[in-house]
């Protein structure tokens, strides 16, 4: 099963053929083998890219995370996909439209630097939805908007939050810095709360000035990850929902910096960043497995 390894700021996927997969008979199963660190080739999650309908899109990909659950998207993910198409030649043409489970998402290939296998891309990701059902959040009364709204994370102690869905549920808190904050129990807690139906990831987001913030990052299904797409892409919306900063964003997370821009005329978010292909490689532990 041959795949591409590929990372979008630290941020790591293997990027599989889906007729490599044919034989595999839970894709779930699989990519927890094959995402595992120590004893798999390792990563954040598998792109899994396939045909597309006919007129819709180029190509589908498919998102899973390293627990075996399906994403709806990854900001990140579905770029390295993206790359991996460019670097073999697979797609050639400046625009590609990519069907994921959170829609079909058109990336603009603005630079390539075919001996690095570097690609950088803007991409159309969708635009945010803001109701508490939509999140999905479950709240007392339906609300328009989650913003500033607080939620209790452990007896006695309550954060408060703004949460969205941006191709999947966000949910993202400001902070003042992070050294001062167990933001990974804090993301831990909140990923898996009992008002998150469908479970969430959790930023921490620091406004360094209106047109820049900094970033950690929780991820549903993966834990710490060093960038995520969607996830900078929600704390951009999510700081300019509360008037911390204006619609052009610059998003610094500990693995580099994406461009984030919340378009005024049709509410569609574009996020602008990088890809790099690292290797090519052969699962061997047997097609059957999973």
């Amino acid at each position: 099963m041959r795949f591409v390894k590929a990372h979008g700021y630290g941020n790591d996927y293997l990027v599989f053929e889906a007729g490599e997969l044919r034989a595999v008979g839970s894709l779930s199963e699989f990519a927890r083998r094959v995402c595992d660190r120590h004893f798999g080739a390792g990563g954040d999650g598998i792109a899994v890219v396939g045909s597309a309908d006919e007129g819709e899109a180029d190509f589908n990909v498919r998102i899973f995370n390293p627990d075996g659950s399906e994403a709806a998207m990854s900001g990140n993910g579905t770029r390295c996909a993206a790359a991996a198409l460019v670097h073999g030649r697979v797609w050639t043409r400046p625009v590609l439209r990519l069907s994921t489970r959170s829609g079909v998402k058109t990336y603009r290939l603005l630079e390539a630097d075919e001996a690095r296998g570097r690609y950088r891309f803007a991409a159309e990701i969708g635009r945010p939805r803001f109701e508490s059902a939509a999140v999905p959040l479950q709240t007392d009364e339906p609300l328009a908007r989650v913003l500033n709204h607080p939620l209790e994370v452990a007896p006695g102690e309550t954060v408060t939050v703004t949460a969205l869905e941006m191709c999947n549920p966000n949910c993202c808190l400001f902070v003042d810095d992070f050294d001062s904050l167990d933001w990974r129990r804090l993301g831990r807690l909140i990923e898996s709360h009992p008002r998150f139906p469908a479970r969430t990831n959790v930023e921490f987001v620091r406004v360094v000035s209106p047109e820049r913030i900094e970033v950690r990052i929780w991820e549903r299904g993966v834990g710490e990850t060093l960038s995520s797409g969607t996830g900078s892409s929600a704390a951009a919306v999510a700081a300019c929902l509360n008037g911390l900063t204006g619609r052009r964003v610059t998003v610094e997370t500990p693995g580099g910096t994406l461009a984030v821009e919340w378009r005024e005329e049709d509410g569609e978010v574009v996020l602008t960043g990088e890809a790099e292909v690292v290797y090519r490689g052969e699962w061997l532990k047997g097609r059957d497995e999973g």
